[in-house]
């Protein structure tokens, strides 16, 4: 009898920790976005597993006072680790320092991969935005692109900006950013006044699948554009138009991932010392016509 109240007794305590795991994740991510629901789902998910207490935060629209005002009140809290995206280092590196200093174990996710350690962040879950975006460019210039629009719909978001300047380099040709917002309506209209207003123009890089890419589908649909696309990211409507041959690509960072895996860390961490060695690249991978079929299943669950 002793030995079994004993068992209970440590099951219950066991519990009580595992309540007591308390990790919170601060995102530039807009609910608007189709691309940080399915970031939003691998943390969800990371707190099913885990059993841990996860608080996901993210200002209302690219703002990045909102943001560090956040992660300054996630900080006051004392939680046993924090998740960053690090879209501008330097409005966001004061309050990320403060996390660190405060002894809390902060791993970075999806943008920041250029600065997270001179931050003082654990490591970095995310892909490399700068070289991704030069194989980006690579494949639809051997495609016969010549002259390009890169629509980014957060310009100054360091990350987003860097994959035009890859793509840029990688491309080899006449680039122009194309800055929009996050209304896909206003992204298509855009997108649709470029290419009308310069018939040369042959090809078209955006940066976030469901958002974008979707509506650059769209745009060149009724104009009856032929201008090779690709787009960052997935969402099953662009991999339907890989499928369709209206698209190239996409680039498929995982960010089911991005989200998952540092909540997963963090926990291990708190519980029982674990962090990995280093940081993991989740993409890029390029998600062509061969791929694309196999791919939209996952991205109708939330998790592509």
């Amino acid at each position: 009898m002793k030995r079994i109240v004993s068992t209970i007794a440590g099951l219950l305590l066991a519990g009580s920790a595992i309540a007591e795991t308390n990790i919170i994740v601060v995102s530039h991510g807009q609910a608007n976005d189709p691309f940080w629901s399915v970031a939003k789902n691998g943390v969800a998910q990371a707190a099913a597993d885990t059993g841990a207490s996860v608080d996901y935060r993210a200002p209302e629209t690219f703002d990045m006072v909102a943001m560090a005002q956040l992660i300054d009140a996630a900080v006051n809290q004392e939680p046993d680790g924090l998740v960053v995206t690090i879209p501008d280092a330097a409005a966001l590196g004061a309050s990320i320092k403060r996390a660190v200093a405060a002894g809390i174990p902060v791993i970075s996710m999806n943008s920041g991969s250029d600065v997270y350690e001179s931050l003082g962040v654990t490591l970095h879950v995310g892909q490399d935005e700068y070289p991704a975006g030069v194989a980006a460019g690579k494949k639809l210039a051997a495609m016969g692109g010549s002259k390009g629009i890169c629509v980014n719909h957060e310009v100054g978001n360091v990350a987003l900006d860097l994959r035009c300047s890859g793509f840029a380099e990688g491309f080899g040709g006449n680039v122009t950013v194309l800055p929009t917002g996050n209304d896909p309506s206003e992204i298509k209209a855009k997108i649709k006044a470029a290419l009308e207003s310069d018939a040369s123009v042959d090809t078209v890089l955006t940066l976030g699948a469901g958002l974008s890419g979707e509506a650059a589908v769209a745009a060149m649909d009724e104009i009856g554009s032929d201008a090779n696309l690709g787009s960052f990211d997935l969402s099953p409507g662009f991999l339907q138009a890989v499928v369709d041959g209206k698209a190239a690509f996409g680039i498929d960072q995982q960010q089911y991932l991005q989200g998952y895996l540092p909540v997963l860390f963090l926990v291990q961490n708190a519980r029982h010392g674990l962090m990995p060695g280093g940081s993991v690249p989740s993409g890029p991978n390029l998600i062509t016509a061969e791929k694309a079929g196999m791919t939209i299943a996952g991205a109708k669950a939330g998790v592509r």
